[in-house]
């Protein structure tokens, strides 16, 4: 809240004091340069989130509210800019410095700057006035041991023997009371030093245990008194104890002399019980040592072997690379034979071909397995020989492509030569057919006429036998008549 109303640049006050000098100061460019500078700041909040109906109705830019630690405050900006002026006209300055009275005249200082602009009217803000009066008072309250009672409303009301619960927590909680009294309960308000409580208590105890050192002292006198280890606390120099646990541990104490003597016997007993558990602890310990050495030199003989490993690999992963890359060339090699295999032309020249670079190849892989060749190396010449290899492959396929291609138009050719006889016997053939069909048709037309002409011959042959039988019938009805 303080950074939010005394920050520099962005505080309340500054930006007031700023919204005066302008030439025409406004009380809505002041709330809204407050809401600007500080936007986002946990305590800066808009009027409208007020629980207050009346102030509610104010505008944004009328006001602005402010958490503070006894609650929420909406302050209404509109007479901000007339009240923060505080200056007089230099005369009646001077006037009242004259004055007899010294309460008056503490009121109004002598200021430096009045003497260089004297007969004007000087800006003094109420803010910085303010701001300057706290400073005074702060630092005069630092000079002096003074101690603050935390004060609240018990009401709204402003009455006495009134108390409302609700508002009295929330004031507690804002003020961060119930968070102290939480630190104070969790932590260790009380503390001293070894040193001082070994003094404080040492001629209660006999002289065997007056030997021990101060911490060592200190604990044991907590594990006799059954004291939790959560109660107390050990630092480097001092020991810290729980709200009340320190009287507790006095009041023990300085109890009766034989409470005192079994308080003894038992910080006796604690103290054979740790030397035992110690020297157990550091057996314990000392076999753990050895196992742990024993792990590390393990460990140490396993990071060596990894670390020679590495080095071996640095060295030789270049090779083994190589190798495996040039190994694997014999199987484009072998493509190649397959594609030799296929050709019909300059076959053992081919063939040379290829068994050169296979020769290539086996030394390139004896060079690498025998001598001692950097990785650049390696590379120029695994990519020296396969671009050899690449571009003796593309021959080799572009001449099967030939090869292929002639071969295919000769088949060509021949399909279209065969083709031809077909067409030309199939030509002759329909020749023949055509013949075949007109002589069968002439001699199937001359057998017509000659059915035709057998036809015409027995219809006259019956004709004229009819003609007779009737030149007989006649001839003879007529010899009968010719009778009778």
């Amino acid at each position: 809240t303080l950074d939010l109303i005394e920050a520099k640049t962005t505080g309340c006050f500054d930006l007031l004091d700023e919204e005066s000098k302008l030439p025409t100061p406004r009380a809505e460019h002041f709330t809204s340069e407050v809401h600007n500078r500080n936007k986002g700041h946990p305590r800066l909040d808009l009027p409208r989130k007020s629980k207050l109906r009346s102030s509610r109705e104010i505008r944004d830019d009328e006001g602005f509210l402010i958490q503070h630690f006894a609650g929420a405050v909406v302050y209404s900006t509109a007479q901000f800019i007339e009240k923060n002026n505080d200056a007089l006209h230099a005369s009646l300055l001077i006037l009242v410095q004259e004055c007899r009275n010294s309460f008056m005249k503490g009121l109004f200082p002598k200021l430096p700057e009045l003497e260089q602009s004297a007969g004007k009217l000087n800006f003094i803000s109420v803010g910085s006035k303010f701001r300057s009066q706290l400073t005074d008072l702060m630092n005069k309250l630092r000079s002096t041991g003074i101690s603050f009672i935390r004060c609240i409303k018990p009401n709204l009301k402003m009455v006495p023997n009134l108390f409302e619960g609700g508002q009295i927590l929330s004031q507690l909680q804002c003020s961060g009371m119930v968070s102290v009294l939480a630190l104070m309960q969790q932590g260790f308000p009380s503390r001293t030093q070894f040193a001082e409580l070994y003094s404080m208590y040492k001629s209660y105890l006999p002289a065997e245990l007056v030997r021990l050192e101060p911490r060592l002292f200190c604990k044991a006198l907590f594990k006799a008194l059954n004291l939790r280890d959560a109660d107390f606390k050990f630092g480097l120099t001092k020991v810290f104890f729980r709200p009340g646990k320190f009287a507790e541990f006095d009041q023990l104490m300085k109890s009766d002399p034989q409470n005192l003597a079994t308080l003894i016997s038992k910080v006796k007993q604690w103290l054979i019980w740790t030397r035992w558990k110690t020297a157990q602890w550091c057996a314990l310990s000392v076999i753990k040592l050895k196992n742990k050495i024993l792990y590390r030199r393990k460990c140490l003989i396993d990071i060596q072997r990894h670390v020679r490993m590495h080095l071996v690999y640095r060295r030789y992963a270049p090779r083994i690379r190589g190798l495996v890359k040039a190994k694997a060339l014999h199987e484009q090699v072998a493509s190649m034979e397959k594609i030799a295999a296929q050709m019909k032309v300059n076959k053992e020249q081919i063939y040379q071909q290829i068994h050169q670079l296979k020769q290539r190849v086996d030394q390139l892989i004896n060079q690498i397995a025998n001598t001692h060749m950097t990785s650049t190396q390696i590379d120029d010449a695994y990519n020296d020989l396969v671009s050899s290899i690449d571009r003796e492959f593309r021959r080799l396929k572009q001449a099967l492509v030939e090869q292929e291609m002639k071969a295919e138009q000769e088949r060509l050719k021949t399909i279209q030569g065969e083709l031809e006889s077909e067409k030309h016997k199939k030509i002759d053939e329909d020749k023949r057919s055509e013949q075949e069909k007109e002589e069968f048709r002439q001699r199937s037309v001359i057998a017509q006429r000659q059915r035709e002409e057998e036809q015409l011959k027995g219809k006259l042959t019956a004709e004229e036998s009819r003609r007779q039988k009737e030149r007989q019938a006649q001839e003879g009805a007529e010899e009968t008549f010719l009778e009778e």
